[in-house]
This record gives structure tokens, sequence and C-alpha cells, in this order.
């Protein structure tokens, strides 16, 4: 394929680069004279999921490409959302910025399944489909490195096939770093989910709570003591009970992990906005529904609050910190401080 555009956009997660998104990165350099490699779920706290930074995986790419193909390469960091209407202004707003006025776009992408969808979301821009180059994805050398963690050599031996040898040597070194064995924990975790789940007729959907606590400048977190997401930051909430509506569970919850103690008068007088998050993957643990209440206190003295139930720590925490913060938090619960907070600035229309 000769170069018949300015720029080529290829979007994925790269958790980890293999040998097929390689192909498709190539098929980029070959129809543009630069391409941007948008690195999704960027800022995001490591889970079993998302095990690599953005910075983690643009070093894996380097390491896969020749000198000149590096030079040709522009990484874009784009945070997940879990609002596609959002997402798809941030990447847009990105390629504008390294293509410059007039550029003409093409798109890579490789129709996998229903989440390939928003390949199609970009008009204005010449979209390029594959087809799949690699029997292996991603997921399958991430669950290679959790359950091989007993016998990592063998476990990078029996992916080296499919990755190219700059993205295994890259591996190696990195499971070396203190950052495996917590991931392998909460890995263990999720799989103990998803087998207690197997026999159910359907794929469970589950209904969660969360209660967002704004107070004097600050929010109330709690910081969750046991996998998934152990030592992660998080609104308080959790699992919607049989004889309970959302408010209630909502409150029950607050009350559970935080210990505040406010009468109930004074939380519905608070309670300033509902809203329901439901992306598809926001959480690991499977399908999963959260009904987030919103409520503010105002500008009284901070309540004393104290961990309880499945939180190590309940705190206040300054709304101006919570940025800084942003991949130490469980799912996309900074995602749901920004939906009520603005934590971050909205992005340029395009």
């Amino acid at each position: 394929m000769s170069e018949s555009h300015d720029l080529s956009v290829y979007i994925g997660r790269f958790q980890p680069f293999h040998n097929g998104h390689l192909e498709l990165l190539r098929e980029g350099l070959a129809c543009a004279s630069r391409c941007v490699v948008v690195l999704g779920s960027s800022y995001q706290a490591r889970t079993p999921r998302n095990p690599f930074t953005w910075e983690e995986r643009a070093a894996m790419i380097r390491q896969a490409l020749d000198p000149d193909e590096r030079q040709r390469v522009v990484f874009l960091p784009i945070r997940d959302y879990y609002n596609e209407v959002r997402w798809v202004r941030a990447v847009r707003a990105g390629v504008a910025a390294a293509a410059g006025d007039g550029a003409t776009v093409a798109l890579i992408g490789h129709f996998k399944d229903a989440t390939s969808e928003y390949l199609r979301n970009f008009p204005g821009w010449t979209l390029v489909p594959q087809e799949r180059r690699s029997p292996v994805d991603a997921a399958h050398v991430r669950d290679a490195l959790f359950k091989g963690v007993d016998d990592i050599d063998a476990a990078l031996n029996a992916v080296a096939p499919h990755l190219p040898a700059g993205v295994s040597g890259y591996l190696r070194a990195w499971t070396a770093l203190p950052f495996l064995v917590p991931l392998v924990e909460e890995w263990r975790v999720l799989r103990a989910y998803q087998r207690a789940w197997s026999a159910a007729p359907y794929a469970p959907v589950l209904v969660t709570v969360d209660a967002l606590l704004k107070c004097r400048g600050h929010v109330l977190l709690v910081r969750r003591k046991d996998a998934p997401g152990k030592g992660l930051y998080a609104v308080p909430g959790g699992f919607i009970e049989q004889r309970e509506t959302v408010y209630q569970s909502a409150l029950r919850e607050l009350r559970e992990e935080t210990s505040v103690g406010l009468l109930e008068l004074n939380l519905r007088h608070a309670l300033k906005a509902v809203n329901v998050f439901d992306h598809p993957d926001r959480s690991q643990r499977g399908r999963t529904i959260t009904h987030a209440h919103f409520f503010d206190l105002g500008d009284i003295d901070l309540p004393e609050v104290h961990a309880g139930d499945d939180a190590a720590e309940a705190l206040w925490v300054p709304i101006d910190q919570l940025v800084g913060m942003e991949d130490r938090f469980l799912d996309d619960h900074f995602h749901m401080l920004d939906h009520f907070l603005g934590l971050t600035p909205p992005d340029p229309a395009t």
C-alpha cells in the first residue's frame, strides 16, 4: 500500500502489544507518512485488564519498531471516560492537533466484535478495515503471565512466538518489578467470580449503589481493604439488597463503610442528583450497573468518619487533589467524580 494520506490513526489498548498489533501498525505506516497510535485506557490504576501504563505501552511499541518507523509514530494517550461521545471528541481533538489543518486521515482498524463499533464514529476519516492478523490476542498473553507467575520464564517462552522480540524482552524485565504479584491476586479473585457465575443460565447483571458526599471543598472516599481493587480509592458503595430501594442501599452502604453520623433527613435535603453509570466495561467483576447518589452538605464542619465493612480507610479528600490521584481509583470511580464535580476540562469540539 502506498502512502495516500497525510496521517493514519491506530486505536487500541495494546495490553500488551503483540504481533497482530505490529502488522496493523505497519499497515498504518504504509498508507501515511505518520501514524498516531491512540493508547486507550490511559491514566488508570493497574488492573488485570490494564496492567501496563500508557508510558510502558509506548515503550513496548518503540521496542518493536525499526528506528525509521519510530520516527514516524506519534503516541496519544486517551482516558476511557466511559462516555463514547466524550471519548470520540477527545480522540478527534488529539489527532487534529497532530495532523494540522486540511490533513487527510486514514483510520486503521479490525472489527473484532461489538467493541469495535467505535471505528464507525469518525466521519471524515477514511476507514481502512483490516483482517485479524494473529490467533492470539492480548488477553491470552495476560492470562499466560498471571497463570505462570510461579515460572515466569516458561510463561514468557510460551507466548514469545506471538510477541515482537523487543516486547518479549520488555515483559521479561517488567515481571521483575513489584507490580505482577498484586495483579495476580486480583486476577485470581476475578477468576473466582467468573467460576461462581459459570453455571448461571444467563450472564449476570449486577446492580450496585454509590454515595458521593461533598462537604466544604472535600469528598468522602474509602480505600478498599480487599481485592478486587485492594488499596485503591473508591466512592463508598456496594451491592443493592433484595428489599431495598437504590436510595436505601446507598445510605446503608455509606454508613457501613464510613460510619458517618448524619441524619437521614439531612442527607435527603443534601441529595442533588442521581446518575446511572452503566458502561459495559466499567467493572472487571462483570456487567455492573451502579446508581450514584450525589450529596452536597455545603460548608458544615467535616463529619467524623471511620472505616468499616470492606473499607481499609475512610477519609475526606480535598477536591483539588483528586486529579493527581486519578491512577489510584477503582474502576470508573474517578470518572464518576468527574461527572459530578467537573474535575477534567471539557474537550474541545472538532
